[in-house]
């Protein structure tokens, strides 16, 4: 009916695809009762913030879809967005608790991003989708590289799905030094995807695309399975009897933290490879953690049991609470590349390195730092007691 009218007179339409960010840590954390109460609140401001004649639809658990009519233009329509945005931003208040919100938006308009309802409805989504890769809480406009993005991305999604079973994935492994020593302690297993047509693809190109998909479940399981299976070839082989302990560290990510079971999947893997527990470092970034923290201790408890070493990745980029840091079973925290690349010159960031190596020093843990690229940074470095580096320094990571 919307388009009936635009056409008739010459008017344009907005659609608006709406993703509530992380709705799914108030249903975790707060019940299913109050995400609903959530949800109805959330749809009263919408419609309350447009025109008797628009229409807001609740399509998915957290997604919301709005038709605006007679919109003067994509100035027009990114208003609308805005208002939406800022109207979500406000805390709802329930059962006593202040819940603040944000959401991301997509945005298609009629008639430049396609004649029909489907067509507008399609295009929102990569529009939404980019709104989330910005950071989220932001809202996106189609276009058409968008949509040629969008494609691609498919493309590369089913590609994705086969890639292990092709046994397309490999590992690359960055050595880790132990700056009292001067002796390699460790390696970090990097995946690496050997696509048949695109070469190799780094993991900022899939790694969050297997993220949202849910396959990077199947890919971190591969990613275990291997970094184990090769550090025991080592062993077995004597290729690492000068660097024993060798530990090798894999990365986790938040969607195999959230999942049950991780701690059989770890047992299982160092079974299969014969691996003693004490050389198998698992490697989980802060923000994950901060996801579900309540969960994140259970299961690193249960982790720790197993008698693998635990490390917090990018230090110092999230938004995590030391009072939570403190009751985590950890042994490292891993100091954040940003922070490295401006010492020794940048004041700030080594006052920031300084504070970190203290702070987690007192916390007996210890601290490895990543992203180390210069002499200069190692010296500086050593002189504010940190105990391990890693990055193109000492080696770029090979296969």
């Amino acid at each position: 009916q919307a388009l009936s009218q635009a056409q008739r007179l010459d008017q344009q339409v907005a659609v608006l695809f709406i993703d509530l960010d992380r709705f799914k840590l108030v249903n975790d954390s707060l019940g299913h009762p109050v995400g609903d109460r959530l949800l109805q609140e959330i749809a009263r401001r919408l419609r309350a913030a447009l025109r008797d004649n628009d229409t807001v639809a609740r399509v998915g658990g957290d997604e919301f879809q709005v038709v605006v009519c007679n919109v003067a233009g994509p100035t027009d329509a990114a208003r609308i967005a805005e208002k939406l945005m800022r109207v979500l931003g406000e805390p709802f208040v329930l059962e006593g608790q202040e819940l603040p919100v944000t959401a991301s938006l997509g945005v298609s308009l009629f008639p430049r991003a396609g004649a029909s309802g489907a067509l507008l409805l399609k295009y929102a989504d990569p529009a939404l989708y980019e709104a989330k890769g910005e950071g989220r809480n932001a809202y996106r406009f189609f276009s058409p590289e968008m949509n040629a993005q969008a494609h691609g991305r498919l493309r590369l999604e089913n590609d994705l799905r086969r890639a292990v079973e092709r046994g397309e994935l490999e590992l690359h492994y960055q050595p880790q030094l132990d700056l009292a020593t001067g002796e390699v302690c460790a390696v970090e297993a990097l995946v690496r995807w050997r696509h048949p047509v695109r070469g190799l693809v780094l993991p900022n190109a899939f790694i969050p695309m297997a993220e949202e998909t849910g396959l990077v479940l199947g890919i971190g399981e591969w990613v275990l399975d291997e970094a184990c299976r090769q550090v025991a070839l080592w062993q077995r082989e004597g290729l690492a009897d000068n660097l024993w302990p060798l530990r090798v560290a894999v990365n986790i990510s938040a969607r195999q933290l959230q999942r049950p079971g991780l701690d059989g999947t770890v047992r299982r893997a160092l079974a299969r490879s014969g691996l003693a527990p004490a050389c198998l470092e698992l490697e989980i970034t802060e923000s994950s953690v901060m996801l579900d923290p309540q969960h994140a201790q259970s299961v690193l408890q249960a982790l720790r049991e197993l008698g693998v070493q635990l490390s917090i990745d990018d230090f110092g980029t999230g938004y995590s609470s030391l009072a939570y840091l403190k009751r985590l079973p950890l042994d490292r925290l891993k100091i954040d590349r940003s922070f490295i690349g401006g010492i020794p010159t940048d004041s700030d960031d080594a006052a920031i390195v300084e504070t970190i190596i203290v702070m987690t020093h007192k916390l007996g843990l210890r601290v490895i730092a990543e992203g180390v690229e210069t002499l200069e940074q190692r010296l500086q470095l050593v002189r504010q007691g940190c105990d391990e580096m890693q990055g193109f320094l000492l080696a770029h990571p090979a296969p």
